[in-house]
């Protein structure tokens, strides 16, 4: 198949892919070999980047999606908003960041950082795909253990949980850096995100593309 040729059909087959799709399952789709593909996918991203197109093609979650500019981000979202009300409250991002940084965390965890109760929150982003339940503590009564999905990287535009930027970065001064690293200490975020990244990729090989969480765009309607 010719290079054009190839590109046009990936762009058709991304248009109508609700999820990031792995380069070799576009190229099983588009009855290419797998380096070849890639590099269609590799010269796309670049040629719309040169073009300063309205939308960029990026890796994220172990394979292509295609996004809208960053740079109009205000715009897509008062447009989006316009016509769909559907998104996340404050209570529930505050309740996935917590998540995101410190998992595997229990109930009790998230509470303990949160100083609220989020049993209901929790049990909202998990209907929205956006977190899963990762295994049990061994001792306090075998408590759920809570991290985030596939879904969760896709929307935020993430290609691992090694993506995350370091949540001290947020803290506005060095007290409130003091008092994230003294309700985090225990375990590094560090090794629980690789443990969790390493589930995620167990997750992916069992699952397949199929078998994500995903859901009718759940992440954008309100708790």
């Amino acid at each position: 198949m010719e290079s054009g040729s190839l590109k046009g059909l990936l762009e058709a087959l991304l248009l109508v892919s609700d999820d990031s799709v792995p380069a070799t399952e576009l190229a099983r789709a588009a009855g290419a070999e797998p380096g070849e593909v890639a590099s269609a996918l590799a010269e796309l991203a670049a040629e719309y980047a040169d073009a300063n197109r309205g939308f960029q093609l990026r890796e994220v979650a172990g394979g292509w999606r295609l996004f809208t500019h960053p740079a109009y981000h205000d715009e897509v979202a008062d447009y989006v908003l316009s016509w769909d009300t559907r998104r996340l409250s404050q209570a529930a991002l505050e309740t996935l960041a917590v998540i995101a940084y410190h998992q595997p965390v229990t109930r009790e965890g998230v509470r303990a950082i949160r100083g609220v109760n989020s049993d209901g929150v929790i049990g909202s982003l998990k209907e929205k795909g956006l977190v899963r339940e990762v295994g049990r503590e061994r001792d306090r009564g075998q408590a759920q253990l809570w991290g985030t999905t596939r879904l969760f990287l896709e929307h935020f535009g993430l290609r691992s949980l090694r993506d995350l930027p370091p949540l001290e970065d947020f803290a506005p001064d060095e007290e409130s850096r003091r008092f994230i690293r003294e309700r985090l200490s225990g375990r590094s975020i560090g090794s629980t995100l690789e443990e969790t990244e390493a589930d995620l990729e167990e997750e992916s090989d069992l699952l397949g593309p199929e078998g994500d969480p995903d859901g009718p765009d759940e992440d954008a309607r309100d708790e």
